[in-house]
């Protein structure tokens, strides 16, 4: 390290290091492991990691990942694999990523792995001897590499971040992983931004190349484009099916997919989508956001009529469950006498609905601009954002001030380490409970 410019900054020096690997692989793998056992042994590294590998180590430490020793737990069985990936929307994209990925991978010793949404590897394709090479890494089908399990690589923590990452030599937080480098690229359901699976090519240290994150990436959303494809058309055939049954119909109906996206309309306003109950099945049910509802099931999705002479029953809600436990995956859980719908939130809302939550009493606009971007004076945003959560939770939460309805028992779930609170956002009253939370 004696070469390095003293009075150059960490994050210069960081960015050398990049440039390095392009050119040297083998001496700034040397670096980065000096720079890791600084690191996780507390002592001031040479130079900083770079910011998101910094942020992983420091979950992986709070988590008690060993970074000495390589864990794997138990692989799923074949045939659970097998059920994976029958019920994986990512089958449907095998071959743009098999075309885009594979003969590259291959010809470069490297390999394509593609993981689920909990991380477990249901694909492997590329070269034979890097293969084997992952399989005495424990790098096989049905392996779980999330990074609670097998600590900062290339299909865990894009999980996490939700971006395309690359971990290069010491990078990886288990020291047996070092020998590796792997870029990984999150795969999203375009029609909710929903987290389906990572596709991830990695291959031994001298096969890294700079530009291999970027061609996972435009690959990746190659596949989600693909995704987004397949569903208009799925719903271009639920509305020509729907088509005779909508026009013998008077009053409020629409036609939805199992997920709830909106393929026609009639007597109504078109909205997207409408959030569905858990499990649902045909018979009258309370739809949120439309109240009592007749639901029948179609080819491929429900044809739902508003039930508008039907009084809804009082206790229609008993509990509503804010889930913030993961760093990327937020839930709110509605659930009553009438069953009960899950909804995965975006980051803002995610927010607000923390905030509402444990401030039961109400926040104004103002109080809410303030809490969230630490400015009074955005309360336009402010209010469209809680007019977007009210298209799913309906008449749950008043507003003058915004609150959550005095007869609606409201719990959070919050993540074991105050840290791992909403760990990506800048909120100002986040950051001051993840602070308060920390200090008690």
């Amino acid at each position: 390290m004696a070469n390095w410019p003293l009075n150059a900054t960490r994050l210069a020096a960081t960015d050398a290091v990049t440039r390095l690997a392009a050119t040297d692989a083998a001496r700034a793998a040397r670096v980065l492991s000096e720079v890791r056992a600084a690191t996780l042994s507390g002592q001031r590294a040479p130079l900083a990691p770079r910011p998101v590998i910094g942020e992983s180590w420091g979950r992986m430490l709070r988590s008690g990942v060993d970074p000495e020793h390589d864990f794997r737990s138990g692989l799923l069985t074949a045939e659970e694999v097998r059920r994976r990936r029958a019920e994986s929307p990512l089958r449907h994209v095998l071959p743009v990523l098999r075309e885009g990925l594979v003969s590259v991978a291959d010809a470069a010793h490297h390999i394509m792995v593609i993981a689920d949404a909990d991380g477990r590897v249901l694909w492997r394709e590329g070269s034979a001897a890097v293969l084997r090479k992952a399989d005495a890494l424990g790098f096989l089908l049905g392996a779980d590499w999330r990074e609670t399990t097998v600590g900062t690589n290339g299909v865990g923590t894009p999980a996490v971040v939700r971006r395309p990452v690359q971990v290069f030599a010491a990078e990886h937080f288990v020291r047996s992983h070092a020998t590796w480098t792997c870029a990984g690229a999150p795969i999203t359901d375009p029609r909710d931004g929903r987290l389906i699976g990572v596709v991830d090519v990695s291959g031994p240290l001298e096969t890294m190349h700079p530009a291999t994150l970027a061609w996972v990436h435009s690959v990746a959303k190659l596949a989600e484009a693909r995704l987004r494809e397949l569903h208009l058309t799925a719903l271009e055939r639920l509305r020509a099916v729907a088509a005779p049954a909508l026009a013998r119909l008077g009053g409020k109906a629409l036609v939805v997919d199992r997920e709830g996206w909106t393929a026609a309309v009639t007597g109504m306003p078109y909205t997207s989508r409408i959030s569905l109950p858990t499990s649902l099945s045909a018979g009258r049910r309370l739809v949120p956001a439309l109240g009592m509802c007749v639901v029948e099931p179609l080819e491929g999705g429900w044809l739902v009529r508003v039930a508008e002479d039907e009084p809804l029953p009082r206790d229609t809600c008993t509990r509503i469950e804010l889930d913030v436990t993961q760093p990327r995956r937020w839930t709110v859980t509605v659930s009553g006498s009438l069953g009960s719908w899950t909804h995965e939130l975006s980051p803002r809302h995610a927010e607000l609905l923390y905030l509402l939550a444990v401030h039961r009493a109400g926040r104004s606009a103002a109080q809410l601009a303030e809490d969230v971007f630490g400015d009074a004076a955005r309360t336009v945003t402010v209010r469209a954002e809680l007019s977007r959560v009210r298209r799913y939770l309906g008449g749950f939460l008043e507003h003058r001030p915004y609150r959550f309805c005095d007869d609606v028992d409201v719990t959070v779930l919050r993540p074991a380490d105050p840290c791992d609170l909403l760990p990506h956002s800048t909120a100002p009253a986040v950051v001051r409970a993840r602070r308060t939370a920390t200090v008690r």
